[in-house]
């Protein structure tokens, strides 16, 4: 396959669209690797909780849409990626194999608002496919289980923590448990700290994390 021909399917209508959709994503991610944005602390949250706050109603409806899709249990920033890629492929496909036998431009930009549309909801039942695997990596832990992390050590996995947001993972019986932390700001808390979780919050479903004893 000419690698023009590649080029030219992946930048034209309607691939273009997720082409600079994909191309945020991947600046995304090559920040989030450089430690500048943390993936768990921008967009919902989609392990869904009762906030106080005057936008509980809004992100209750919203998460509410997200489970009944199948795309909750990750992080968001994982849920969007993943609908990108996809529809990025499913339009490329097209736009190389079936698009080119479309006779006339307008009907070739009908036909790829329709391709358009279809990928967007065949992203949608791919990804809550490919997301299943990933839940046991977020999973929000039950009562039994959380007894049993407090006075453990846990390393910090978001740039900060506050009393808002903050994820930690814990290692116990070889296995690393990903969870919901908080601390009281102003904390030294950054990205590979490691912490004492002290205390646990059921109604937040939230660890509470606090710096590590002095040896002496």
């Amino acid at each position: 396959m000419p690698a023009a021909s590649v080029l030219t399917a992946i930048t034209s209508w309607p691939t273009m669209v997720y082409t600079v959709l994909l191309g945020v994503v991947l600046i995304y991610w090559v920040l989030a690797l450089l430690g500048m944005v943390d993936f768990e602390s921008s967009g919902i949250d989609l392990d869904i909780d009762t906030h106080a706050d005057a936008h509980a109603d809004d992100l209750g409806q919203i998460a509410s849409y997200v489970v009944a899709m199948g795309l909750n249990g990750v992080p968001f920033s994982i849920v969007v990626s993943l609908l990108v890629l996809v529809g990025w492929l499913l339009t490329a496909l097209v736009s190389q194999w079936v698009l080119p036998w479309v006779p006339t431009d307008v009907l070739r930009w009908a036909v790829g608002a329709g391709v358009l549309l279809a990928a967007a909801a065949l992203s949608i039942v791919v990804t809550a496919r490919l997301v299943r695997p990933l839940r046991g990596l977020f999973v929000t832990h039950t009562a039994q289980t959380n007894a049993t992390l407090v006075g453990q050590v846990c390393r910090i996995l978001t740039g900060t923590v506050d009393e808002r947001q903050g994820r930690a993972e814990v290692a116990q019986r070889g296995a690393s448990i990903n969870v919901r932390v908080w601390a009281p700001s102003p904390n030294p808390f950054k990205r590979g700290d490691h912490a004492l979780v002290t205390d646990y919050d059921p109604a937040t479903l939230r660890y509470r994390i606090d710096p590590m004893p002095d040896d002496g």
